[in-house]
């Protein structure tokens, strides 16, 4: 047993981490100033005596150092995702994304934690053509958020070089899953798609649809993150969470129209400015690192993630 915090822990991952922290018999002290995470997240199925919410702001450096007070391991999801809000407002995905991150690093430096496992971003690869994307290559980021995910990075890196904290930096790939939000703007394609066909609304896709992604259930990445917690030799290193195949919206969308028995056609509009046109992870360091290999594949987390929408209510189709 673990004392341990989630930044961002009613988040989409943070809250799906969150969970099985707290199956795994941990102390979870969850951190969240709620302007993307929901309340709501935080309401399993259990009642777990071993879970604290803290409200408070990545930007409020008294609130980071509250929240690592006493803890082991600091999971660091908390963030203002999106590419698309980084190029709108620049300025405040900063804030939250590297003066948030590294108010977090000295918070839990000076807490005395063992360890920080941060949530990178495979955004940092840019549209470089070289596939698969391996963790030795130059980054070339594409928006501000790609750019801050990266710098994150980096502060982890000195953070264990210069002051001895123990830091692993895991670059997800287009997570999906249970809890992701549907209605924002900002939201990602798979939740946007299965909303669209599960409401009778044709899909949109930004660009021609054959631009492509490695997309990765959410078990995977809270998996990952749990071997995260105590493996040796990943001190300072950053480590691609993927499951190493490339499907294009097109092929994605087919795949969910089988799924829901819903047939809309899409409607194409114009790509949008910082998306990449190609992603795929190389997974060996994983491997090697982690001992990781996924653990659900594209389809079925796809039909896992369909089942939790209409168990929600948020479908038309039964």
């Amino acid at each position: 047993m673990a004392k341990v915090l989630v930044t961002g822990g009613a988040g989409f991952i943070g809250s799906n981490l969150t969970e099985a922290l707290l199956r795994a018999g941990h102390l979870v002290r969850v951190f969240d100033n709620f302007s993307t995470g929901k309340k709501e997240n935080l309401i399993f199925d259990e009642a777990y005596p071993f879970l604290e919410v803290m409200e408070g702001d990545l930007g409020d450096f008294i609130a980071c150092q509250r929240a690592t007070e006493g803890i082991e391991y600091v999971f660091h999801q908390a963030a203002l995702p999106s590419v698309q809000r980084s190029v709108e407002d620049p300025m405040g995905s900063n804030e939250a994304n590297i003066v948030g991150t590294l108010h977090i690093l000295i918070a839990a430096r000076d807490a005395g934690a063992k360890r920080v496992i941060y949530a990178a971003s495979s955004s940092a690869y840019g549209d470089t053509p070289i596939l698969p994307k391996k963790e030795e290559m130059m980054p070339n980021p594409l928006s501000p958020y790609a750019l801050q995910k990266l710098v994150g990075e980096q502060y982890c890196r000195l953070f264990y070089q210069l002051y001895g904290l123990e830091t692993v930096s895991l670059r997800y790939f287009n997570i999906f899953g249970p809890k992701q939000d549907p209605n924002s703007i900002y939201s990602a394609v798979i939740p946007r798609f299965i909303d669209a066909l599960t409401s009778g609304r044709p899909p949109i896709i930004f660009g021609d649809g054959e631009q492509s992604r490695d997309f990765t259930y959410i078990d995977n990445v809270v998996y990952a993150n749990l071997l995260a917690m105590n493996a040796e030799k990943t001190q300072g290193e950053v480590i691609n969470i993927a499951c190493g195949r490339r499907v294009s919206l097109n092929q994605l969308l087919k795949i969910l129209q089988d799924i829901t028995g819903s047939y809309l056609s899409p409607v194409y509009e114009e790509p949008r400015k910082g998306d990449v046109r190609h992603s795929i992870a190389d997974i060996g360091r994983a491997k090697t690192l982690l001992n990781y290999t996924p653990v659900i594949g594209i389809e079925e987390g796809l039909r896992k993630t369909v089942e939790f929408f209409r168990k929600q209510g948020r479908s038309s189709l039964h």
